[in-house]
């Protein structure tokens, strides 16, 4: 009998620790969440989440310093105390990397239906939504127009083209899926057309759009949100989706993708985010906002200066296979950049 008076007590402590876990101090349940999108388009999406569900957020934002690898980062460092509930990554490599590692949990929203399973994990251990092209960005006086990503390398164009540094972003990711798509002897020859062809290298997206939309360069490869705001100035620019020829390798897309971390404190808060995140609505928000993002939900409105996903000629990529080539490939891109 005396030992059933044992069992209250731990049960108790048990109870106590799982309900700290998933309560604020306040009361309220909770969602830790890692983002590495931009905080002035994600954060407006976190708290409405908040307010509809009464699940308070507790937000860690990567910096512009950390380049978005600093949350993923710090998930690897807590992979046996997880902190965090769900990551927002900004593309789907870093989420492939948690996968790869064993920090991701598998989770399949039904808000996730109606996605391309091009843009999602087979098994749930990440899902897509909202997308940025990489797109070319030229000069409105640029003449003839380039088409596609090898452009750079066609001797016309020596001298007259910018690239964005390829040890960072989206940059190095596509130059990833290029060495994926086409083998690495036709990546290394791309990388060394660029150098023969006199291809300047700036430090970010960013950089090389307002190179172009000076008229200082006639083209350069860049994220879609890039070119949109530059167009919304109404900058001298104009936006080709490349490669979109019968026998051409097509756009590189690169999505969002949310995680549930394994092991976390609050996996049903968290499950719940990741459905509010993976919803029609939140992707809309994105097409309006000043990231310009693709939907990737069929039948979603968005403005006119973006193309729906169906009607994009999208290349077609492994992102594991992605993630695994960029660690690959590294030191021969600082070797490329002169580190």
């Amino acid at each position: 009998m005396k030992k059933a008076f044992w069992i209250i007590p731990v049960v108790f402590v048990a109870l106590a620790i799982a309900l700290w876990r998933y309560y604020s101090p306040g009361g309220a349940p909770t969602v830790v969440v890692y983002v590495s999108h931009d905080q002035v388009f994600s954060e407006p999406i976190l708290k409405d989440f908040e307010k509809e569900t009464g699940i308070q957020v507790r937000a860690v934002y990567d910096t512009e310093e950390t380049k978005s690898a600093g949350a993923m980062n710090r998930l690897i460092a807590e992979k046996r105390n997880p902190q965090a509930d769900v990551y927002w990554a900004n593309e789907p490599i870093r989420a492939e990397v948690l996968r790869q590692q064993g920090i991701a949990a598998p989770y399949i929203s039904p808000n996730g239906a109606g996605i391309p399973e091009t843009f999602r994990d087979p098994n749930g251990y990440w899902t897509g939504f909202a997308a940025r092209a990489r797109v070319l960005i030229a000069h409105r006086g640029t003449s003839p127009k380039p088409t596609s990503m090898l452009s750079y390398t066609d001797p016309q164009w020596r001298g007259k083209t910018v690239i964005a540094n390829p040890l960072f972003g989206t940059t190095t990711t596509q130059i990833a899926a290029l060495f994926v798509l086409s083998g690495d002897e036709r990546g290394r020859a791309f990388m060394q057309g660029l150098r023969d062809n006199a291809v300047k290298m700036s430090p970010s997206n960013g950089d090389s759009a307002d190179l172009v939309a000076r008229g200082e360069f006639a083209f350069s490869l860049v994220d879609s949100d890039d070119v949109v705001n530059r167009m919304k100035q109404h900058q001298p620019v104009e936006m080709i989706y490349p490669d979109q020829g019968a026998n051409e390798i097509g756009c590189f897309v690169v999505p969002n993708a949310v995680v549930l971390i394994a092991g976390s404190p609050h996996p049903s808060a968290g499950e719940k985010l990741i459905d509010y995140l993976l919803t029609k609505e939140t992707e809309r928000r994105l097409a309006f906002s000043d990231a310009a993002q693709i939907p990737l939900h069929p039948d979603v409105a968005m403005p006119p200066y973006l193309q729906p996903i169906a009607s994009i000629k999208v290349m077609k990529v492994n992102y594991m296979e992605i993630a695994s080539k960029l660690q690959t490939i590294l030191p021969f891109l600082k070797n490329w950049a002169g580190f």
